[in-house]
């Protein structure tokens, strides 16, 4: 279950969604089996809000859209993606600390 600020992004709305956003977003690729998923799901939430209305934060569910996995090559969750105009700009596979995504949201943001 997402936060309110965390966006749920499918492959029906990802290209208008993510692909022709204007401002950054950040995609938590996920499944509910996933033990490190879960872990950092909070983490992913407590972003969505403290960056709202700067960078769009939100998960996809590699099970029900596993096009999009495929697309990205996620192989591994959890897979965060960072996009800007429409083009991956960082990925980081696994789980990681609060910190390290705050710095590439905040390098992301600084490279506007």
């Amino acid at each position: 279950m997402a936060g309110p600020n965390t966006l749920t992004f499918t492959e029906a709305d990802f290209d208008a969604q993510v692909l022709k956003s204007s401002s950054p977003v950040m995609v938590d690729f996920w499944a509910t089996w996933c033990g490190p998923c879960q872990m950092i799901a909070p983490t992913i939430d407590e972003l969505a809000t403290e960056f709202a209305g700067k960078v769009k934060v939100g998960k996809v569910d590699v099970d029900q859209n596993a096009g999009l996995a495929s697309q990205f090559n996620v192989q591994s969750i959890p897979t965060v993606l960072l996009f800007k105009d429409g083009r991956v700009v960082q990925q980081m596979i696994g789980a990681k600390h609060k910190r390290d995504y705050v710095a590439a949201i905040n390098g992301l943001l600084g490279a506007q």
